[in-house]
């Protein structure tokens, strides 16, 4: 599969939640394209980190120049914490299931912060792309989360480092857990209707979570730091360990387990 950008919508000149998405997707067309080339392994998963990245921060630099960035990928310019305006992105969240075609759980994460929007600032635009599947999520569209059609609660956790305790949890709630990859698709899963919670600790930093919160968050699912408190994002230290999301209606009740339990 070969890769050549197409060009922006009209309105992403003007709307973030458009521009998020349109950048989401280019970024998954053009690591579909890496991953066409016969590479394996290591090399794939480079080339697709740097591919990503680089066009991200190109298509940022063209279109919102005035705007500061914050990526995996990139050196952290401490410049964003004066900026009003800070686009946090994941190249390329779940690289290790990028790198074994054909799994799907892999994903692209473009969010905007803004200091404007509250105190302290706050996430304003999302889009959360999973391009095998050829979905964009985005807060300009937000999911439509359907009742749960499963007779008992499912937590999504990682299929390689589920944290200990969350077998404790899922006694607790008679839950099942659903092992998948990227963080961005274990969020977007509940809102999908593929989980019902997803609920981490033992490290992640700003943008493995902010534009999968941005559109859970639109979505009206709960988020929350494991401790009940809110994710903030733009922070002096981009470490943000852990997270809840989850219906609304499993919030109380995980978020009491885990602070009688000091998970964290």
């Amino acid at each position: 599969m070969t890769y050549s950008p197409s060009t922006p919508p009209a309105e992403a000149a003007t709307d973030d939640h458009v521009l998020a998405t349109w950048l989401a997707e280019e970024a998954g067309r053009r690591l579909l394209a890496v991953r066409e080339e016969g590479l394996e392994g290591r090399a794939l998963k480079d080339a697709g980190d740097a591919a990503a990245h680089e066009l991200l921060m190109g298509l940022l630099a063209e279109h919102r120049p005035q705007d500061a960035v914050l990526s995996e990928e990139g050196k952290d310019d401490r410049v964003r914490l004066s900026s009003e305006r800070v686009w946090i992105v994941d190249p390329l969240d779940g690289t290790r299931e990028f790198s074994e075609p054909p799994r799907d759980d892999w994903a692209v994460h473009v969010a905007l912060w803004e200091r404007s929007a509250g105190d302290g600032g706050e996430l304003t635009a999302g889009a959360v792309a999973q391009p095998v599947l050829g979905e964009t999520f985005n807060t300009g569209r937000p999911p439509v989360v359907p009742p749960s059609t499963a007779p008992k609660p499912r937590i999504a956790v990682s299929r390689s480092r589920p944290p200990e305790f969350v077998h404790g949890l899922a006694a607790e709630l008679g839950a099942e857990l659903v092992p998948m990859g990227s963080a961005g698709v274990k969020v977007l899963s509940v809102a999908r209707d593929v989980t019902d919670a997803y609920v981490h600790a033992g490290g992640q930093y700003e943008w493995d979570s902010a534009a999968p919160v941005a559109v859970a968050r639109a979505a009206g699912l709960f988020t929350s730091r494991i401790d009940g408190t809110p994710l903030r994002y733009n922070q002096d230290e981009v470490y943000l360990p852990d997270l809840i999301v989850c219906r609304p209606e499993l919030a109380e009740q995980i978020v009491a387990w885990v602070t009688s339990h000091d998970v964290g």
